[in-house]
């Protein structure tokens, strides 16, 4: 019997029925893994999440991805929460998909799913917050501890306000109010310890790709080796695409 040489893989196949989703414009990413095998990872109805998506995505190649799953716990119930975040060269798509029980026996599931398709142009400010632990002893190759990806494309604004000081603790004087404002549509908060590195690291990458096709910089060359072209710069649109695919 001949022996072939090994040959390098960069993630073992699933063969389980649950994994056979295959879109060709899924696997064109430089991250950590395919958009595929995020999906599968956070096992929340993976085959039903990517054919919403790939349905969404008209076509388009993918040049970066990021899935994030939250999970909440409502007295007996546990809620899950999956964004899927997909750019294209033109496009940012999001998915937010939830699921719902009906009945106390849990036979009875809906899952409530919605797609946006916001054109990058679009696309006003990409915010990434860092944390680290113990920055006094900080050395190059320390892990972020989490990271926070905003981005803002409506022009809406988010308003926090609290109780105005003067620093002085004794100090009983009525300062007013304060408060930040803060542009954003969507915010993904990534955590090393509950979601791990890499997970961290593609969060990272996802804001590079973006900020690079928002700004016409040098975008990620999908696997194939052909560079997206440039396409004109659309206007800024006056009102919020409106939940639902855009057609």
């Amino acid at each position: 019997m001949s022996s072939q040489p090994p040959t390098s893989k960069p993630q073992a196949p699933d063969h389980s029925p649950q994994a056979s989703i295959h879109h060709s414009s899924h696997n064109h990413t430089a991250q950590g893994q395919s958009l595929d095998g995020a999906l599968q990872q956070a096992a929340f109805y993976p085959r039903l999440v990517a054919d919403v998506v790939d349905d969404a995505l008209d076509g388009r190649d993918c040049l970066a991805h990021l899935v994030h799953l939250e999970t909440h716990f409502d007295r007996a119930e546990v809620r899950r929460h999956i964004t899927v975040l997909v750019l294209t060269e033109d496009m940012l798509v999001i998915t937010h998909v939830d699921d719902q029980q009906l009945d106390d026996a849990g036979e009875q599931i809906v899952a409530q799913i919605s797609t946006e398709s916001v054109p990058v142009a679009q696309i006003r400010s990409v915010v990434l917050s860092y944390m680290y632990s113990q920055p006094q002893n900080y050395k190059p190759s320390d892990p972020v501890r989490e990271v926070t990806l905003s981005i803002a494309w409506s022009g809406g604004q988010r308003l926090e306000m609290g109780p105005a000081s003067c620093g002085d603790p004794q100090c009983e004087a009525d300062h007013g109010y304060s408060g930040t404002i803060a542009q954003e549509d969507i915010v993904l908060r990534i955590s090393a310890e509950a979601d791990g590195l890499q997970a961290v690291q593609d969060a990272k990458l996802f804001a590079r790709a973006l900020r690079a096709v928002n700004t016409g910089s040098s975008a990620p060359v999908p696997h194939g080796g052909r560079a997206p072209q440039p396409r004109p710069r659309m206007g800024v649109f006056s009102s919020r695409l409106s939940r639902g695919h855009q057609r």
